[in-house]
């Protein structure tokens, strides 16, 4: 046989769609940049969009936040953000995916959003869950728009080329549980009977009342001293995460409480619910107040630190559920 120089196989070996792995270095983790968007050129937005486009143009009259560091029109890498609005007297018609979403309330109250048959009522810091392959459709039945961050694992299922989308026959699912139920049925205990499809999440409303009362009993014991005074909405069927994809998280930071700084192999996005702030990612700081959001790539050393007399409250959506599953969650402590 004859002996090729090292450039000739590797041509050869390229003529065929094949490489060497001579040439190849294995890929380490590349650095991701952090970014944080203000909450008044988004609600701007918003409030055109909704003067400018009619709820029967589009599927959703939402905006999304976009990375400018990402090569793909997207939050983050594994989790998308974007705010809906939905105005008076509008219904945004029935559909389903097998993207998990969460609709976070910001402003407004008296809409309702209807998930696999049972309506779930919005008010500011409701949090809504919607789980993948559920219908869904959003009413807004107030004198006033309602505004709403959602939540997907998008970008993650669009990675493994796996995403499906289907619209409904009838643009208003029909009613077909008492308003509730989910919380009678599963809210105070697991439900007696398994169900396999519970263990991507149940529709459920965790109610703002409820979650700050929990919030306001936890930050006279010791808070987290990286995150404060922390609660995580966990699937209420099963006590794991939100979803398999997905954790969602509430922080409350005292009057001028700073953490420590730490880092982890999940990347997070949060929404200033309340007060003003800032977050120190790597070597810079952004600076936050109520109403902007913020991304936090993984494996980036970060602090948060309230800056004003009153309480703070961060929610965040972070993609930790998958790290775990896969064995490749690690968390850092800082000096």
């Amino acid at each position: 046989m004859k002996h090729l120089k090292l450039e000739e196989l590797d041509s050869q070996l390229e003529r065929n769609q094949l490489s060497g792995f001579w040439r190849t270095r294995v890929p380490l983790h590349a650095s991701e940049a952090p970014y944080l968007w203000k909450w008044e050129p988004l609600l701007d937005g918003l409030l055109k969009a909704s003067e400018t486009i009619g709820i029967e143009q589009a599927e959703r009259r939402a905006i999304r936040l976009v990375s400018p560091h990402l090569p793909i029109k997207t939050t983050s890498h594994t989790l998308q953000v974007t705010f809906s609005i939905v105005n008076p007297g509008e219904v945004a018609k029935a559909h389903r995916h097998n993207m998990a979403a969460i609709r976070f309330v910001v402003q407004g109250k008296g809409a309702y959003t209807v998930v696999s048959g049972e309506k779930f009522f919005m008010e500011e810091g409701d949090l809504i869950l919607t789980p993948n392959w559920t219908w869904h459709d959003h009413h807004n039945e107030s004198e006033d728009p309602i505004i709403w961050l959602d939540g997907l694992d998008g970008p993650l299922i669009q990675s493994l080329n796996i995403l499906f989308f289907e619209d409904a026959e009838i643009p208003e699912q029909p009613v077909t549980r008492q308003t509730g139920e989910s919380l009678s049925r599963l809210g105070f205990a697991r439900t007696p009977k398994r169900d396999e499809t519970h263990l991507r999440g149940v529709p459920f409303r965790y109610s703002w009342k409820d979650i700050y009362q929990a919030l306001k009993a936890m930050k006279e014991a010791d808070g987290d001293p990286f995150d404060g005074t922390l609660l995580r909405y966990i699937n209420p069927t099963t006590g794991g995460s939100t979803y398999p994809t997905m954790s969602c998280e509430v922080q409350l930071f005292k009057a001028r409480e700073a953490t420590k700084a730490h880092r982890h192999t999940s990347t997070a996005i949060y929404h200033v619910f309340r007060g003003r702030g800032r977050t120190k990612v790597g070597e810079g700081y952004l600076e936050w107040k109520k109403g902007d959001t913020f991304v936090v790539p993984l494996w980036q050393w970060h602090c948060h630190e309230n800056l004003s007399n009153e309480e703070a409250v961060l929610f965040s959506i972070n993609d930790r559920p998958v790290m775990e599953s896969l064995q490749l969650y690690r968390e850092e402590a800082g000096n």
